[in-house]
């Protein structure tokens, strides 16, 4: 029994590591978004790293539920037995909490980041279109005077 709740703890301790590597991540990711120049190649790679990430979360996750299901009725029944072990187990579980907590507040800072460059980019397209659209009409324009003119010096000339 012992054994298990070490393999528990450790479960934990590795859920932990990987809840640090995404708030790096996360990191990484608002760093893109408040540079000066946005590389969405260092955007992709935190995507796709943050996507293992959570994967191999999800792993843990199971693993865990799975060992602590089969653990649960021990437990419930020699409770004061594994109290050092509970107690470091429910410290490692708030510290998960804390972490999740942080990486979500982290998660919404950066979604608003990047609708907000987003939201700039397409604003500099439409500028950007808008004043192609003038530059093509003015050469429009230009070249329909150029020709108007010829066309009446082509006229007097005769």
């Amino acid at each position: 029994m012992e054994s298990q709740l070490s393999i528990l703890q450790e479960s934990l301790a590795a859920k932990r590591q990987v809840l640090l590597e995404i708030q790096e991540y996360n990191r990484k990711q608002e760093a893109v978004f408040t540079a000066e120049e946005v590389d969405m190649s260092l955007f992709d790679e935190a995507i796709e790293e943050k996507g293992r990430l959570v994967q191999r979360l999800t792993q843990l996750d199971e693993g865990f539920e799975a060992m602590y299901e089969k653990l649960a009725r021990e437990l419930e029944h020699n409770r004061d037995k594994y109290a050092g072990q509970i107690r470091v187990l429910k410290q490692q579980i708030k510290e998960i909490t804390d972490l999740g907590v942080s990486i979500q507040a982290q998660e919404a800072r950066n979604k608003s980041l990047i609708e907000s460059y987003f939201s700039r980019e397409r604003s500099n397209m439409h500028r950007s279109l808008q004043n192609s659209a003038k530059a093509y009409n003015f050469y429009k324009s230009m070249s329909s005077l150029s020709a108007a003119g010829n066309q009446s010096t082509y006229d007097s000339k005769q």
